[in-house]
């Protein structure tokens, strides 16, 4: 390990590398033990660090902002590699001067939605009002076909760049990365994302803030914003709301340590007091169980498990 740091500190600087880094700092839950070693870098560097990491059989597990995930008390081994801000370019353009209306966003993985949802409002352009209060990343929402509100990422995206386990950089139209609800190809093929082409269309800036605003709205009203959570805890299972099924199983605040259930929305699982990731899997556990046996629908977790629990 002493040999791979002395290397990756001649690709990134030795104050971006974090040892023994607590991985409740880099995720929404607040819940996580220690990565051995963390770094956030600049897309440049990221072909660079993976291959240095293959060649010393270091493992590289990749986040964004955290938003989505659960890491296990015993924490994550090997390299964390956190595609944030050293990524986070946003660069506007229009489409083709023959096309009106049309504008392409390069957006670089490590981009908030937020950020982009600013930079579309900014610009007067419409399409992506629906993911302007998702917590997470580019990066993270093109792996998950992110969505919310009748809106996905498929529906504005143009296409994804990825580097693959052989550290080829492909460029992948929408159909290529075969998106789906919460699904794309990118978790079973192993590749990183590191940037996104978006397609938007030019619209009225005070609708766009309306909706913006309208969603935020129906977040803050709707969703236990005030707790440390990982947003909504389980897949939408067909033809029901995992929310509503949970709360028709009387789970409504249900507590295993510091994990529960929600009172204000029951699909999310929230950090109400200090809970560990062992609490928050119990919980899941019995949740999907009860629900089960209550209603016969088998709920699949939408938060992604990572580390050793």
């Amino acid at each position: 390990m002493k040999r791979f740091y002395d290397e990756l500190a001649k690709i990134i600087s030795k104050n971006s590398i974090l040892l023994d880094e607590p991985m409740k700092k880099h995720t929404t839950f607040r819940i996580g033990g220690n990565a051995d070693m963390f770094v956030s870098p600049a897309i440049e560097q990221i072909p660079e660090i993976v291959a240095l990491a293959k060649s010393h059989n270091i493992p590289v597990t990749i986040i964004g902002n955290g938003s989505n995930l659960l890491v296990g008390d015993k924490g994550i081994r090997g390299l964390v590699l956190s595609i944030g801000k050293g990524a986070d370019a946003v660069e506007v353009s229009p489409v083709d001067k023959t096309v009106e209306g049309k504008v392409r966003l390069s957006v670089g993985a490590g981009a908030l939605l937020s950020k982009v949802a600013a930079e579309a409002l900014r610009n007067s352009l419409t399409g992506f009002e629906f993911a302007a209060g998702i917590p997470g990343t580019i990066g993270g929402a093109v792996v998950m076909n992110a969505g919310a509100y009748g809106g996905e990422i498929k529906d504005v995206l143009v296409s994804a760049r990825v580097l693959t386990p052989n550290g080829e950089i492909l460029t992948l139209t929408r159909d290529e990365l075969d998106l789906s609800y919460r699904h794309s190809c990118i978790p079973e093929k192993e590749y990183i994302v590191l940037d996104a082409v978006l397609e938007l269309v030019k619209g009225d800036e005070p609708q766009i803030r309306a909706a913006m605003e309208d969603y935020k709205g129906r977040r803050i009203e709707k969703q236990p914003l005030e707790y440390p959570s990982a947003g909504s805890t389980f897949k939408r299972p067909e033809g029901y709301f995992a929310g509503k099924l949970i709360q028709d199983a009387d789970l409504r605040g249900y507590r295993v340590g510091g994990a529960q259930v929600s009172e204000k929305h029951c699909g999310f699982v929230i950090n109400a007091d200090n809970a560990t990731a062992q609490d928050v899997l119990t919980l899941i556990e019995d949740v999907k169980k009860k629900v089960y046996e209550e209603f016969q629908v088998e709920l699949e977790p939408e938060v992604k498990m990572m580390g050793e629990f």
